[in-house]
């Protein structure tokens, strides 16, 4: 399995010391996108979508809410279709897209790729369908499934991973791309572990949003604590899953490298910012600005 890391949509909500850790109170932070795109021997296979082209072309429906916030930079040359092309690729060949859940800024680029399976757990998706309380109005935006895409619904049964129990295998994926159970963010939200060469990399999604939270003694900026406080649909769940993660990470963290979907330091260090680091001992507040250049 080949995998590239595409980061599909960046967002600077003002506040880089509350949100990133470091920097101006006021300053504007920087927030990833973080997407998986997979190269199987079976076709291509995407973990989030991000931010797509018709929110691009039309960013009045990703709401007033969202873009005051969040300030997304609704870049064309983000979206994971124009990726997937500047790489060479077809974007026709994606044939399934494994979203860690149904949120706005992870679900965009469904309409995309229309032709591809679409997995996800039964409780995300008639959440994000039905939209009955107002957290869910927020966050679920039903255009960006209006094309009807070929939904595969998943239930919480499965085989045990590390531990971790109800884990699925993505079909086509000769076992190698899996749906983890992190639910807490939302009501039906997973983790997608993918085999590579040197071992497994786990996407958590949103389970938690700053790498510090995987410490021993776990740290996270405080803007970014209230925020996943305030969009968990079950906080308790969503801090127990941390803990097992925490505990994943203590026990197999030589087999297994986790990521987030918005920490914009992990998304350098897993594409071309491991090397630098080694090569010139570069510190995380130089990782960050290489991230919003």
């Amino acid at each position: 399995m080949r995998i590239h890391h595409l980061n599909c949509g960046s967002m600077c909500p003002l506040g880089r010391r509350l949100l990133n850790g470091e920097g101006g109170w006021t300053a504007p932070a920087h927030l990833c996108c973080h997407c998986l795109l997979i190269e199987s021997r079976n076709g291509l296979i995407l973990v989030d979508t991000g931010l797509g082209t018709r929110d691009i072309t039309h960013p009045q429906s990703l709401g007033w809410a969202f873009k005051g916030i969040m300030r997304p930079r609704l870049q064309m040359s983000e979206t994971a279709v124009h990726q997937i092309r500047e790489l060479g690729l077809d974007p026709r060949d994606v044939r399934h897209i494994v979203p860690t859940h149904l949120d706005l800024d992870h679900a965009g680029g469904l309409a995309d790729f229309p032709q591809a399976q679409v997995h996800v757990y039964g409780a995300e998706l008639d959440a994000a369908l039905a939209r009955t309380s107002l957290h869910e109005k927020a966050r679920y935006l039903p255009r960006q499934w209006a094309h009807q895409p070929r939904w595969v619904r998943h239930d919480l049964t499965g085989e045990k991973w590390f531990g971790m129990d109800s884990v699925q295998a993505v079909p086509d994926s000769d076992d190698e791309v899996l749906l983890v159970p992190l639910v807490g963010h939302t009501q039906g939200h997973c983790g997608v572990a993918v085999r590579t060469d040197s071992g497994w990399l786990l996407h958590c999604g949103d389970a938690y949003f700053y790498r510090g939270e995987l410490d021993e003694q776990p740290s996270c900026p405080i803007g970014l604590r209230f925020f996943q406080w305030l969009m968990a649909m079950d906080n308790g769940k969503r801090l127990a899953n941390q803990r097992r993660l925490r505990r994943l990470k203590d026990r197999f963290g030589d087999e297994i490298t986790m990521t987030s979907s918005h920490d914009p330091v992990e998304l350098a260090l897993l594409t071309s910012a491991a090397s630098y680091r080694a090569q010139h001992a570069w510190d995380e507040s130089d990782l960050l600005e290489r991230s919003l250049a």
